[in-house]
């Protein structure tokens, strides 16, 4: 038995001695100014690895940072550091839940998270990304979908013949943002394994005709095999990418309920009347149904490419697969309140078998923070401000 699956059978004991506010809410079934302040360590004997105690001393991730690159030179530095990872916070809801080990990219003076930091820049500028491998044990590189470089920076050894950044090196990647839209990085050394230890991110190209939105936020979906992780930080389960057995299902890179916490998770805040746009990324292996409660969008980019107007219609679920990118908008013009978003094969929202849980969030209106039912929401999700 892994450390998560022991902290999940605690959530189990836990979830079933009430109802719960979450349940209650899925049952009716990255935003840009987001904090990447580290949270708080956790006690050490309530990290969810049982009586053993944890078996790394890592320090824990932070919620992805967004960076905006015209800022800063359109320059960066990534590096990769091992850390800890909460799936569900400490003080939420059958929490904590945690990750022993995940290789986090960390950008600059931020903190390490995953997903890696949001990278945005204006449509048709060059960026530098300098990769330093010095905090490191492994071969990495940097793959960046869609947008132009040379072969050189393409970032995928296995076919290029390009030398990986070796532990101790550093290697620049020059990138053109020549095609708008959201597009998807990773490392490309063993893929199967790196990126499922938790090296992805988003690469966002800012369009030039780009019509601002009242809101805009950054999701990458993921499933996992936690047994990978387990195996890392030195536990007792054995991985293998031929028998991948998906186990956890996250919004960047939280399960529910800690995807409500509004600093740690990615609810999706509005007004009423509000113009909202969404990027989703699926950052897994399996594909999943995106489905939003109550409010219809359209589809406005996919992997970058603009769908024109007359091929837009109204739909309330699009089903994202592997490395696919959708760009969807909507109107926030229900009856202000609470409005699940979920993936809709529904065993996504569970954390082992625990309902509800995963991949799981919400569209939540300003006017309803002030409910009872929004403060029963963010009890379960730990929250307290």
């Amino acid at each position: 038995m892994t450390h998560l699956d022991r902290a999940l059978d605690r959530r189990t004991v836990l979830t079933m001695t009430g109802a719960g506010a979450l349940a209650t809410l899925a049952g009716c079934i990255g935003s840009s100014d987001e904090d990447d302040e580290a949270p708080s360590t956790p006690d050490e004997s309530e990290s969810g690895s049982g009586d053993d105690g944890p078996l790394t001393d890592y320090d824990y991730t932070a919620p992805p940072p967004i960076v905006d690159l015209h800022e800063q030179g359109y320059e960066s530095t990534l590096k990769t550091v091992p850390a800890r990872h909460q799936l569900v916070a400490d003080g939420a809801e059958g929490g904590p839940i945690t990750l022993e080990e995940v290789w986090a990219f960390q950008a600059d003076d931020h903190a390490p998270s995953v997903p890696g930091p949001i990278y945005r820049v204006p449509e048709g500028e060059t960026v530098e990304l300098t990769y330093e491998n010095t905090e490191h044990n492994h071969d990495h590189t940097l793959h960046v979908h869609a947008v132009n470089k040379s072969w050189h920076d393409d970032g995928a050894p296995d076919t290029t013949g390009h030398e990986m950044v070796h532990p101790g090196e550093s290697g620049i990647y020059t990138i053109e943002a020549d095609v708008p839209g959201t597009h998807f990085y990773h490392c490309h050394v063993q893929t199967d394994t790196h990126l499922e230890m938790g090296m992805y991110g988003i690469f966002h190209v800012i369009p030039e005709d780009r019509e601002k939105p009242d809101r805009e936020y950054f999701l990458t979906i993921r499933d996992w095999d936690t047994r990978l992780h387990d195996q890392y930080a030195g536990g007792d389960s054995e991985y293998d990418p031929v028998d991948r057995r998906t186990d956890t299902y996250t919004i960047n890179g939280r399960c529910a309920p800690t995807t409500f916490h509004p600093e740690l998770g990615t609810p999706l805040i509005v007004e009423e009347g509000e113009r909202v746009r969404l990027h989703v990324v699926n950052a897994g292996y399996d594909s999943h149904p995106f489905h939003t409660h109550r409010h219809r969008f359209q589809t406005v980019r996919k992997d970058g490419g603009r769908i024109d107007p007359v091929a837009r219609h109204d739909e309330d679920v699009v089903t994202i697969g592997p490395a696919e990118r959708y760009t969807i908008e909507f109107d926030a013009d229900a009856e202000p309140g609470l409005y699940p978003v979920h993936c809709h094969k529904v065993d996504h929202v569970t954390n082992q078998g625990v309902y509800a849980g995963g991949m799981l969030t919400s569209i939540v209106y300003e006017s309803a923070m002030e409910t009872e039912e929004f403060a029963a929401v963010m009890d379960e999700a730990g929250f307290e401000g």
